[in-house]
């Protein structure tokens, strides 16, 4: 069965400092990118599977087949760095089985009625709220934009968003 190294939720998806830095960091050799959007956009899709690293695989899938490969063991073996766009998707994910001990929050974009937490990681109330289910449930949750930052956990951000 796969290990998951690292669940990242980053709106960028796959960019530079996703393979440079958190692919080596995480010693990952796939990286499974959830995403309906971009499962669906095969121009896209192939721009991303093609943005790999020499000896790192990318796969990408919906949500749904993403709960589904994982309860089926079909994720491989190996060491997965999975990468979602937003929060919304990791409780989907989280719900159908797919429960990551630990999720790493890295980017999640602008947008009115944001607000800045840490560096450039936004929340709304949305976000909030689905963050603390995610801790209910017993995922450790950090905020984290590269490795050479100090991690923060979501009791201090929330702190900072209330």
């Amino acid at each position: 069965m796969a290990d998951i190294v690292l669940c990242r939720i980053d709106s960028r998806l796959i960019h530079g400092q996703v393979m440079t830095k958190w692919v080596n960091q995480s010693s990952a050799n796939k990286i499974v990118v959830v995403s309906d959007e971009l499962a669906a956009d095969e121009f896209m899709l192939q721009i991303y599977l093609l943005s790999a690293p020499a000896g790192v695989k990318v796969e990408c899938y919906g949500i749904e087949d993403t709960i589904k490969h994982w309860n089926e063991d079909q994720f491989g073996a190996g060491k997965v760095l999975l990468l979602l766009p937003d929060l919304k998707s990791m409780k989907q994910v989280y719900d159908g089985g797919v429960t990551v001990p630990q999720i790493q929050v890295g980017g999640l974009g602008g947008a009115p009625n944001r607000k800045v937490v840490f560096q450039n990681i936004t929340l709304d109330d949305p976000d909030v709220e689905t963050l603390e289910y995610l801790k209910g449930k017993g995922a450790d949750i950090i905020f984290q934009t590269i490795p050479e930052d100090t991690p923060m956990k979501l009791d201090d951000i929330l702190k900072r968003y209330k």
